[in-house]
């Protein structure tokens, strides 16, 4: 890989080659590209989905808005601290193509925005929701009808392959949907796989999947632009990396503080393991002066932040050529030397957030609302595929917003739109449709 190639100003529909030194600095392609996100109705809908806690009721608990906002916050700035190091490295990227430190920054925060775009309601419990449909539900009944893999796509149905979908797929009127910048949505793809085969690997791209079936053709042209095609497979985007360690830093630090907050961690606990993350910044001074509980776990939570942004460009920069490779394996905060205190971190929200009672009782819920969407929708779709749909069915799918497709060019396609269609609900419109459509 180059980073020429992989910093590739190119939208869909391009006939000619973007030139970064022909770009206007007022409003560069990367920065298009956050926009886009924004004002995008997938982006909007965020602000009712579940990070942690669904259904929460107090003002300072995350949504994925809130968190997707704050990723791409610490993404601009891994991105800008990790340009900078690479175009000294570099010195052709801004000598003779005119790249600027704030390029890298403005793909990752854009990257970083869009994230979570793909996520289903609930959580990941909502992912899961939809998987068993498959798995275990009604909607097993179709396996014999489509073909393996794409039936493996809707059995461990992913929010990062749906959020591909939604950043690129054409429909009427939009072609390309968002035509994003190809090294933005380059470094979008944590995982540059399909759903099958499924081969257990110690590569941390390999985790999950990145793309559906149906984006199978335009993946593949965005690997061979990006040169991310490596012989038989797909290497992950370098920028991809700093991505993944932006949501990183922000669900362990802050989903830790929201149990802060809520008391579910106790602040004596908790204080003591941001400390141990940050005993080598923190101001003992400063610290002693803060009065209030939320101004001294604000003031760690900064710490903490600032050093992981430090140290994760730290293990980018010393491994770039690995990365460059395909050949290095583990995210970067995996390798960081504030590794111990993040599990410990990790740990303790599991143990009192993650795992507790509240949020459990409230994903049993969400789980059971998808159940209903799916049931009712998914039929309803598939005998209108079939040019058989009864009067019900044509009422569930009146509440479908105009627009939307549902009953595709082929059945995979259908139970696809069907399962995107749910996933894009935000937590309270699922709940609320559920209850009407099934009780």
């Amino acid at each position: 890989m180059n980073w020429e190639s992989l910093l590739s100003l190119k939208r869909f529909g391009d006939t000619n080659k973007r030139i970064r030194l022909e770009q206007n600095n007022l409003r560069l392609g990367f920065e298009v590209d956050y926009d886009r996100i924004v004002f995008s109705n997938a982006f909007r809908s965020l602000q009712d989905k579940t990070q942690v806690i669904p259904f929460s009721k107090t003002d300072f608990v995350h949504t994925r808005l809130t968190h997707s906002l704050e990723v791409s916050v610490v993404g601009r700035s891994l991105g800008r601290i990790a340009g900078l190091a690479i175009l000294e490295k570099h010195p052709y990227l801004e000598a003779s193509l005119g790249y600027k430190a704030n390029d890298f920054g403005a793909i990752v925060a854009a990257a970083a925005l869009a994230h979570d775009i793909g996520n289903p309601p609930f959580g990941h419990s909502g992912e899961k929701a939809i998987g068993h449909f498959f798995t275990t539900g009604k909607g097993k009944a179709f396996q014999s009808e489509i073909s393996p893999i794409e039936f493996q796509d809707l059995c461990d149905f992913e929010g990062n392959a749906n959020g591909l979908k939604i950043l690129t797929e054409s429909i009427d009127g939009t072609p390309g949907s968002l035509r994003l910048s190809y090294g933005t949505l380059g470094a979008f793809v944590k995982y540059p796989k399909g759903s099958l085969p499924i081969k257990p690997s110690s590569h941390v791209a390999d985790k999950k999947y990145g793309y559906f079936q149906s984006q199978s053709s335009f993946f593949n042209e965005l690997s061979v632009e990006l040169g991310l095609k490596k012989e038989d497979r797909f290497i992950r985007h370098p920028l991809a990396y700093l991505v993944e360690a932006a949501d990183d830093i922000c669900y362990t630090i802050i989903d830790f503080e929201d149990g802060i907050n809520l008391g579910w961690i106790s602040e004596d606990y908790a204080l003591e393991y941001l400390i141990n993350l940050v005993r080598e910044q923190i101001d003992s001074k400063k610290y002693s002066q803060l009065k209030h509980k939320p101004q001294r776990v604000s003031y760690l939570r900064a710490l903490a932040i600032n050093s992981l942004i430090q140290d994760a460009v730290r293990v980018f920069i010393e491994n770039e050529d690995s990365i460059l490779y395909g050949n290095f394996s583990a995210s970067l905060l995996d390798k960081s030397k504030y590794k111990a205190q993040m599990e410990d971190i990790i740990k303790l929200s599991v143990k009192n957030i993650y795992q507790s009672k509240e949020v459990v009782q409230k994903e049993v819920v969400g789980h059971h609302a998808i159940s209903i969407l799916l049931d009712q929708l998914t039929h309803a779709a598939v005998r209108t595929y079939k040019e058989e749909p009864n009067s019900h069915d044509k009422l569930i799918l009146s509440l479908v917003p105009e627009g939307t497709p549902m009953a595709g060019k082929s059945l995979y396609e259908t139970l696809l739109n069907t399962s995107c269609f749910v996933a894009s609900l935000s937590d309270g419109r699922a709940l609320r449709m559920a209850q009407d459509i099934g009780g």
